[in-house]
């Protein structure tokens, strides 16, 4: 079975690419792929608690990041440096993420056969 590395690089609020991202993940956690998600650039800003998508007529994707390690995904990463540029602490965010650095990050993306970025 093929591994599978989602690569997550929207916010919320800039349109369909981050529910995608989601929706592939879920799906794929459901057929137990072996699989792991990345959040770089400002896909990291999905990670904060605190987002209002409603002022924007967009869904809040809280619940199914939440939803994540219920469907086996538990593998969940983030930029250390898109966290940085964008003023972001990890302490703070609504998942538990490894925080890699960009050594880390391509080592990470090296590991898996398919490499999915949205």
């Amino acid at each position: 079975m093929k591994s599978m590395l989602i690569i997550s690089r929207q916010a919320p609020w800039s349109g369909p690419a981050a529910r995608e991202a989601l929706d592939i993940a879920l799906a794929g956690g459901a057929f137990d792929l072996p699989l792991a998600m990345l959040f770089l650039d400002d896909g990291v800003f999905q990670l904060l608690p605190t987002q209002r998508p409603g002022s924007l007529q967009q869904k809040d994707l809280t619940a199914n990041l939440q939803a994540l390690p219920l469907f086996g995904v538990e593998s969940l990463y983030a930029s250390s440096r898109s966290l940085q540029e964008r003023g972001l602490d990890s302490s703070t965010l609504n998942l538990p993420v490894d925080v890699l650095d960009d050594s880390a990050l391509t080592a990470l993306i090296d590991r898996y056969d398919q490499v999915i970025t949205l």
